[in-house]
C-alpha cells in the first residue's frame, strides 16, 4: 500500500532537515535490525558536520504530513574497473510508524533515479543476512548478489585524540 509522502533531498543547513536525519537514524540504530543500540549524543552531535563534509553524499529524506518518515544516505565512489562513478546506499531507513507504506521503496528508487542522471555505473549496498524485509525490497527492485559473492570485513578503529 502507498501512501502520499515527499522525498527531497536534505538541506543538512536546515535545522528541521538536521534534526530529522538524526530522528531516524537513532530510530534505525535502535531497532533490532539495525543493530539495537541508539547512538551515543557525541555521535548524533558530529553526524550532520560529518555528512556536510563529505563530497558526494546524497542524503534523502521522505516525509509525510511533515513528519520525518525515512532516510536515504548514499556516497558516490568510483568503480575503477569500469572508470564511471558508483552509488553506494549506505543507510535506508524507514520509521517503525510509517512502515509498509512503499516510502522505503519510493526511496530505493529516487536514489537509482539520482545515479542514472548523474553517469553511474551501479548502485551497491549492503544488507544484513536477516533483514528480511530489506532483502525482499532490494530483490523486487533488480539488486542481486555480486557475481562473486563477498563478505563484508571491518576494521574498527580507534580514533585520534582530539586537541
Amino acid at each position: 500500500m502507498t501512501t502520499k509522502f515527499t522525498i527531497q533531498e536534505a538541506d543538512l543547513d536546515c535545522t528541521e532537515h538536521a534534526d530529522a536525519v538524526r530522528l531516524l537514524l537513532q530510530t534505525y540504530a535502535a531497532d533490532p535490525l539495525g543493530g539495537g543500540v541508539a547512538l551515543d549524543d557525541d555521535v548524533l552531535e558530529r553526524v550532520i558536520p560529518g555528512l556536510k563534509s563529505l563530497p558526494g553524499r546524497l542524503v534523502l529524506l521522505a516525509w509525510e504530513d511533515r513528519k520525518p518518515a525515512g532516510l536515504a544516505i548514499a556516497f558516490r565512489t568510483f568503480s575503477t574497473w569500469k572508470a564511471a562513478p558508483v552509488i553506494n546506499l549506505h543507510d535506508l531507513a524507514v520509521h517503525p510508524d510509517f512502515r509498509g507504506k512503499g516510502i522505503g521503496r519510493q526511496l530505493l528508487q529516487a536514489v537509482v533515479t539520482h545515479a542514472l542522471q548523474t553517469g553511474c555505473c551501479r548502485v551497491t549496498l549492503e544488507v544484513r543476512i536477516d533483514n528480511e524485509p530489506a532483502r525482499e525490497l532490494y530483490l523486487s527492485e533488480g539488486f542481486r548478489s555480486g557475481e562473486h559473492p563477498q563478505e563484508f570485513w571491518v576494521k574498527h578503529l580507534e580514533p585520534a585524540p582530539r586537541n
